[in-house]
């Protein structure tokens, strides 16, 4: 294991590096131009910000912490004990349209533990962090879950991807529109996470997310006294991606049971899905 002083020596590299990454991407989205990406797959956009961005950050890393391995979204990579897990932009169908909501989203992950999160949203300026065991801030003040104690009170978030049925969504909002909670989409996950973390929104969940997309929200939404899901249950599902929910705990088993997404044990209040 790290000992403290080689993860803050890392926690100094994230906030430098997701700040600068943020200016990188920044510059990108005002000089864009219409039309300016590709399509990787069906509603999957590509710009070449994402891989500007990726490859500033890899370089990064790479030089003060060679040993260290790196797994993003547009270069890949592999498991290592000590593992950066980088989305260069998240909320790409946003940045590329001009809509200024998106993010940079980095994690640090130990062994099987996520012990640094960063989501940076450089359009607005917010900057959200996470250390694990030490709590989660934006811009540096303390966040904490919403306080929504009935789920007929609650606004959520429920995220789409191509790789599940267009049926399962429809079923799961259904289930939770008649729980009586309002469903938002804003098309970034991981800012998504951070709004729950914040107390912005009161759960969000998606079937299928990849660890770069989630890693470092999931982490603030812990830390902000907020309920996860089990993924990831094992290291090797860094690489496959999974079922993702984060919840304000007074509406967490309701949200939980709608979504038909389980709760993560040490996180359970009450009886779960």
């Amino acid at each position: 294991m790290l000992t403290v002083d080689e993860l803050n020596l890392r926690e100094a590299l994230l906030r430098e590096v997701a700040t600068s990454a943020g200016a990188v991407a920044l510059a990108a989205f005002h000089a864009r131009k219409p039309g300016d990406f590709t399509l990787k797959g069906r509603q999957d956009f590509l710009t070449e910000a994402d891989g500007m961005v990726e490859s500033h950050v890899r370089a990064l890393i790479t030089k003060a912490f060679p040993l260290d391995g790196i797994l993003g979204e547009e270069a890949g990579g592999y498991l290592s004990d000590r593992l950066w897990v980088i989305d260069p932009i998240d909320g790409t169908a946003n940045f590329a349209r001009g809509i200024p909501h998106f993010c940079i989203s980095i994690a640090f992950h130990e062994q099987g533990e996520t012990l640094l999160g960063v989501i940076f949203n450089p359009a607005s300026n917010e900057f959200y962090f996470a250390r694990k065991g030490q709590g989660a801030t934006k811009n540096g003040v303390p966040l904490t879950a919403a306080k929504t104690e009935a789920i007929t009170n609650a606004s959520v978030e429920i995220g789409w991807s191509p790789r599940v049925e267009s049926a399962d969504y429809l079923a799961a909002q259904q289930r939770v529109l008649e729980k009586g909670a309002n469903i938002r989409r804003g098309a970034s996950g991981a800012l998504a996470i951070a709004w729950v973390a914040e107390g912005r929104t009161d759960g969000y969940a998606e079937y299928y997310m990849n660890a770069w997309d989630c890693l470092a929200g999931l982490l603030m939404v812990r830390e902000a006294g907020g309920v996860t899901g089990t993924y990831p249950a094992e290291q090797a599902e860094l690489l496959t991606g999974g079922a993702i929910f984060a919840a304000a705990p007074g509406v967490a088993v309701d949200f939980s049971q709608a979504m038909r997404i389980a709760i993560a044990d040490e996180d359970r209040k009450g009886e779960a899905a």
